[in-house]
């Protein structure tokens, strides 16, 4: 079976763009094709009259730190770059921790970014993060470029707020985790070979005077889309960095959040219990990390 007949490798989104116009809705955009096309090949997506190669756009496959402090990510980057970036290693260690564990090597080394955010699962591990990171979305949405919010990228599960067949993802800008700021990534897995999160959590935090400044939260899947846990925030905000308002956090977590029954994760209990093991894990690290400046990620590969 053919999964397509045309492949196209623009240069430019002005090419990439010009040829989903040509299409009419019968091309798909592709990066990684670590999603598309298998979903083609096991029949659960129909094959496509052309696919269009967005990585040989330089501005989407590059990253670099800008002169506001605010970091550039293309949306064709691949996780296995990510994880080997030292700038992001620093400037936004929960990214690197998360992209680490996605698949195994020979999908990150092809998965993109975008491609993870795009496919709008409410799981995706690199998505997590940049919720995390309050990251901004660069896209041609409607013909029309823009900046969106990255919680504003997704409509339900599966469901992106682009059109593949028209609209274009970039990439992504963040602000870089500065003096006294930091991050972390963790997730739990289910051990019987279901290559499914439990749950995943992405967490950071400003430290001043020994006390939580600011902290941003994303635990995954909750809901039917990615998003922040604003509730557990306002709990650590003002707060000491200690294990007193850590445990603090969770109580009020364990009142707000409440995972559903998944047959392919967990029972409802079980995740909610994971929820504080994630915190647990995440938020002495990051608090750590934000203290010491010390940003070496954890459990890259695994």
């Amino acid at each position: 079976m053919r999964l397509w007949n045309d492949y196209h490798t623009p240069t430019s989104i002005e090419e990439a763009l010009q040829l989903l116009a040509h299409y009419q809705g019968r091309a798909r955009l592709v990066a990684g094709g670590t999603d598309l096309l298998v979903e083609i090949r096991e029949g659960r997506h129909a094959p496509q009259d052309a696919l269009v190669d967005v990585t040989h756009i330089p501005e989407m496959t590059t990253h670099h730190q800008e002169a506001d402090g605010t970091i550039w990510l293309g949306a064709a980057v691949t996780h296995s770059h990510i994880v080997q970036s030292a700038l992001l290693t620093q400037a936004a260690t929960c990214l690197v921790e998360s992209c680490g564990v996605v698949g195994g090597p020979q999908v990150r080394n092809v998965g993109t970014i975008g491609g993870n955010v795009a496919h709008a699962l409410p799981a995706g591990d690199g998505t997590t993060s940049l919720v995390a990171l309050d990251a901004t979305a660069r896209v041609v949405l409607d013909g029309q470029e823009q900046w969106v919010p990255i919680e504003q990228m997704f409509k339900g599960p599966g469901q992106s707020l682009l059109d593949p067949t028209r609209d274009i993802l970039i990439g992504f800008r963040f602000k870089a985790s500065g003096t006294h700021e930091a991050s972390a990534f963790k997730r739990i897995m289910r051990p019987q070979g279901v290559a499914l999160p439990i749950l995943g959590c992405a967490v950071w935090v400003r430290l001043t005077d020994g006390q939580i400044a600011d902290a941003r939260i994303s635990i995954a899947p909750i809901g039917p889309t990615p998003a922040r846990a604003t509730v557990v925030e306002e709990a650590l905000r003002g707060q000491p960095a200690n294990p007193a308002s850590i445990e603090q956090a969770i109580a009020v977590a364990n009142e707000a959040l409440h995972p559903r029954t998944s047959k392919y994760r967990a029972t409802a209990p079980y995740r909610q219990e994971m929820i504080a093991v994630l915190l647990r894990r995440t938020l002495p690290l990051a608090i750590d990390r934000a203290r010491t400046g010390q940003a070496i990620p954890e459990g890259i590969g695994a």
